[in-house]
C-alpha cells in the first residue's frame, strides 16, 4: 500500500486559497508561524480538532492554541480584560498567547479548551499564516505540528518527518524565524500569571504586566506545554555539561567545543531560532549515544530555551 504524503503548498495565492479551502472541508494544514510549524484545523469543529489529537497523539486534556488574525476577533470568543487588552496591543500580532476566560456562545470546539472555561488565544505574527486565517475567515486550531511530546518542526522537513502520513497539506513558509513556541499568559484580577516560556523574553513582558507570577508546571494542566516531559528527541539528553572531553553528540553556546552550536557569538535569539533544527540534526545521527548541551544563560530568551532542555531531559512518562 503506498504510503501517504501531504500536498506541499507554496507562500502564494494559489498555495494560500487551497490551504484556507482544506481547513473548510475538515482537513489538517501544518501552517508556519514565526514561532514553530502550527497543525492546524478548524477550531469550531469537533470532528476536525479530534483528527489533531489523533494526529499527534495528544493526550485530550492538553487544551490547543486558537489562532485568529486580529484582535478584534478575539472579542467574539473570549474576554478580554484590561491588563490582556495592554499586552495585545504591546506584542500582537506576534509570539504571544493568552488565556483568557471564553464567552459564551464562542462557538469553539469543546475539544480546544479541554474542558476549561478558558481559551488560549494568539494572533500571529508570519505572514502566511495571517493570509490563511483571513481567507479561512475563522478560528484555527493549531498546536505545534509535531508528534506528541517529541521536538518541534521549525522546517518543512520536520513536518514531514513526524507527521507526513497523518496530515492533508502543509505550507511552506521557509524556516521558522523565532523558534521557540509562543510565551503563555494568564492575566487576572491578581497579577499575570506566566504559563509557559517563550518567544518573548520575561524582561520585556514585564515592562507592561509588572512581576509575573511563574505557574509554568502545575498540578493541573491549564496551558499547552505544561508537560514536564516535552520536546524530547529519542536520545536522552543532559543538560550543563562540560563539553571538553564529551563522548557524546555535542552542541555548544558560545565559542568553545560542540559538534553542533546554538550560537558561537553566544546570542539567544539565534539559539532560540537554532534550537529544535540542531535537536533534529542531533538526533539524527545520535545511534544510541546521549546528547549533551552546554550550558544556557538563565536570562531573556534563554529562560525559554531552557525551559524546553529541562523538558526535552526530563523522565518521559508523560511524553
Amino acid at each position: 500500500m503506498p504510503v501517504h504524503t501531504p500536498e506541499i503548498l507554496m507562500q502564494n495565492q494559489v498555495g494560500i486559497t487551497r490551504a484556507a479551502r482544506i481547513l473548510a472541508n475538515g482537513g489538517l494544514v501544518a501552517l508556519p508561524t514565526e514561532t514553530v510549524y502550527g497543525l492546524a484545523a478548524d477550531a469550531r469543529s469537533d470532528t476536525a480538532c479530534a483528527r489533531i489529537f489523533a494526529a499527534k497523539g495528544r493526550p485530550r486534556f492538553n487544551p490547543l492554541i486558537v489562532h485568529l488574525s486580529s484582535v478584534d476577533q478575539v472579542a467574539d470568543i473570549a474576554e478580554l480584560p484590561d491588563p490582556a487588552r495592554a499586552l495585545a496591543a504591546a506584542f500582537w500580532p506576534g509570539p504571544l498567547t493568552m488565556v483568557l476566560p471564553l464567552k459564551p456562545g464562542h462557538g469553539l470546539s469543546a475539544m480546544v479548551s479541554a474542558g476549561l472555561d478558558t481559551v488560549a488565544i494568539r494572533v500571529p505574527a508570519h505572514p502566511a499564516m495571517r493570509a490563511v486565517l483571513q481567507a479561512f475567515g475563522g478560528p484555527v486550531a493549531a498546536p505545534s505540528a509535531n508528534p506528541s511530546g517529541k521536538i518541534s518542526a521549525t522546517t518543512v522537513n520536520h513536518v514531514v518527518t513526524g507527521l507526513g502520513d497523518r496530515i492533508d497539506a502543509v505550507l511552506d513558509g521557509g524556516p521558522c524565524t523565532v523558534g521557540v513556541e509562543s510565551t503563555i499568559l494568564a492575566p487576572g484580577p491578581h497579577g499575570t500569571r506566566l504559563l509557559r516560556e517563550g518567544g518573548i523574553a520575561r524582561e520585556d513582558l514585564e515592562v507592561i504586566t509588572g512581576p509575573l507570577l511563574t505557574d509554568t508546571t502545575p498540578g493541573k494542566i491549564s496551558a499547552p506545554g505544561q508537560l514536564s516531559s516535552h520536546y524530547a528527541p529519542q536520545a536522552p539528553v543532559f543538560l550543563n555539561m562540560d563539553l571538553t572531553d564529551s563522548a557524546a553528540i555535542t552542541v555548544g553556546f558560545g565559542p568553545g567545543p560542540g559538534r553542533f552550536n546554538l550560537s558561537a557569538t553566544a546570542d539567544l535569539t539565534e539559539a532560540a531560532a537554532n534550537l529544535f533544527g540542531i535537536l533534529h540534526a542531533a538526533d539524527a545521527i545520535a545511534a544510541g549515544q546521549p546528547i549533551h548541551i552546554a550550558p544556557i544563560p538563565e536570562t531573556g530568551l534563554g529562560r525559554a530555551i531552557n525551559d524546553r532542555l529541562r523538558r526535552a531531559a526530563a523522565p518521559r512518562d508523560q511524553a
